[in-house]
């Protein structure tokens, strides 16, 4: 992947080969329909979510997979069977292009890091309020 800045998660994707393209619109679009709220930007490089200004979840592309991040331990046992076919580590969980994309699981993951961000903000909030 090159190091570029990108204005956009549409220049993004259009500068990736276009083989993968199609697969990069389906992982975007999953993550939205996901997470609707969430704010979609360019951040590190590669395309963001965003809930409340904290990162949710983000995606790039490589030569031979695409990946998402974050992933913690948290994340890993939670979608343990799910994540058994693909590489997880260091915050990582990488998917081959030559796969189908794992839809659900990948739905799955964007709404468990949602419900993730969304707590730490509610308990950040209260800490305020009580503190």
């Amino acid at each position: 992947m090159a190091k570029t800045q990108f204005k956009s998660v549409d220049a993004y994707i259009t500068s990736q080969p276009k083989p993968v393209q199609p697969v990069l619109e389906q992982v975007r679009s999953t993550i939205r329909k996901a997470v609707p709220a969430a704010e979609e930007m360019i951040s590190y490089g590669i395309p963001t979510y965003k809930l409340h200004g904290r990162p949710v979840l983000y995606f790039g592309a490589w030569s031979e997979h695409y990946s998402l991040y974050p992933s913690d331990d948290r994340l890993a046992a939670t979608f343990k069977d799910e994540l058994a076919p693909y590489e997880v580590e260091k915050g990582t969980i990488r998917f081959p292009f030559s796969g189908r994309v794992p839809v659900k699981l990948i739905q799955g993951i964007a709404k468990f890091r949602a419900r993730e961000v969304v707590e730490h903000e509610e308990a950040k909030a209260a800490r305020r309020r009580n503190g």
